[in-house]
């Protein structure tokens, strides 16, 4: 008898849910039906219903994905090149590490940055207005200095080929500077209670700073220390700014893994400074970064207590800059320190980015990723 009335439960389960499914289609259908009655059609006469697969069903979208593009895919896109040309350059100064790894990583995260900014040129090219509804966010602000930053990262992983590399560098200058104008005109228009500090805005103003990593083999010295010096003036009164607001307003859950960026423009500096040959801000940068990596490695469980959000992309690039400065100091000869970096930039950043990619790309393909960072329709 137990096991009859453990059948029958079961069967009923089973039931229900296929009742549901099919209560589920039904709406579904009648959705779509209604968007049809109702007029919602293209220029091209067809109902904006858009069926995308994902796991072997079919998920229903008002609207085709590349209108919904966020910015918020670039950060995480910066991180994946950042960490394809950590494992490059640590291919060249340790031997053990293959070289393919690298040139493989590089393949894949150039497609995933030049895909998510076709279609974002696209939204834009659809409907200009776009850019500056998507500033009404710090989150989206840093994502479109991340897209400017990524140009400037992909000409360093375009030096060894020679491919345009200059017309790649200064579009990304332009782009930075373009980003900055435009975050500096919403942050203007902000309602004066909601204008403050905030770590996303390093990537904007301080963002620059990847410059030097092209400019400088490519012979724009001159232009690399211009870049760096004025990101190091930003640096200085936005890390004031922050602790001042952070005084007055505690930092929100779902905005905690902001604080891992922190760590990017340190690296960076030192990145900057170690190319120019400027030995005694390297070394300074250098240590400091590997004081506040440990630090923030203290801080994880706090940062990840919201749960998962668009917002984790700040772990991706921060973690990449610090295999990079590791590489470039085991280069430079700081020996087993650096060493015991690089493993560790590698073993930890590689699958942590990755995931973060992949889940980015998944949040995208379902919609969420726009919803969730309140990204503007084109």
């Amino acid at each position: 008898m137990t096991q009859e009335r453990r059948v029958s439960r079961s069967d009923r389960k089973r039931l229900q849910s296929d009742q549901d499914g099919a209560d589920g289609l039904k709406r579904a259908t009648e959705d779509i039906g209604k968007g049809v009655d109702s007029g919602r059609r293209n220029s091209l006469g067809y109902a904006k219903c858009y069926a995308i697969p994902v796991g072997g069903q079919e998920l229903l979208l008002d609207t085709p994905l590349w209108r919904q593009t966020s910015p918020a895919i670039f950060p995480v896109a910066l991180g994946f090149m950042s960490l394809a040309l950590g494992w490059r350059n640590a291919a060249d100064v340790m031997p053990a590490i293959p070289q393919d790894i690298g040139n493989l990583l590089l393949a894949l995260s150039t497609g995933y940055f030049l895909w998510f900014l076709m279609f974002y040129f696209a939204k834009v090219f659809a409907r200009p207005a776009v850019v500056l509804e998507d500033m009404r966010t710090p989150p989206a602000r840093a994502g479109m200095a991340s897209a400017a930053m990524c140009m400037m990262m992909l000409a360093a992983a375009l030096l060894p080929l020679g491919i345009q590399v200059p017309l790649v560098w200064w579009t990304g200058v332009l782009m930075s500077i373009f980003a900055s104008v435009v975050v500096l005109w919403a942050i203007w228009n902000d309602p004066p209670e909601k204008r403050h500090f905030s770590t996303f805005q390093y990537l904007t103003f301080v963002g620059p700073v990847v410059g030097p990593i092209a400019g400088i083999p490519l012979g724009y010295v001159t232009e690399s220390i211009l870049l760096i010096n004025a990101s190091l003036i930003a640096w200085v009164i936005i890390t004031l700014g922050i602790f001042l607001t952070w005084r007055r307003d505690p930092l929100p859950e779902h905005l905690r893994p902001s604080v891992m960026i922190f760590l990017a423009p340190v690296c960076l500096f030192a990145l900057g400074y170690g190319g120019l040959g400027w030995e005694g801000f390297f070394t300074f940068f250098y240590w400091l970064g590997n004081i506040m990596a440990f630090v923030m490695i203290l801080m994880v469980p706090w940062m990840i207590k919201g749960g998962y959000t668009p917002v984790w992309a700040a772990f991706t690039f921060p973690v990449a800059a610090f295999l990079n400065v590791q590489v470039l100091a085991m280069a430079k000869g700081y020996g087993t320190m650096a060493e015991i970096g690089v493993y560790a930039g590698l073993i930890i950043g590689t699958p942590l980015i990755l995931w973060i990619a992949y889940r980015s790309m998944m949040l995208w393909v379902t919609g969420d990723l726009a919803r969730q960072s309140h990204t503007a329709i084109a």
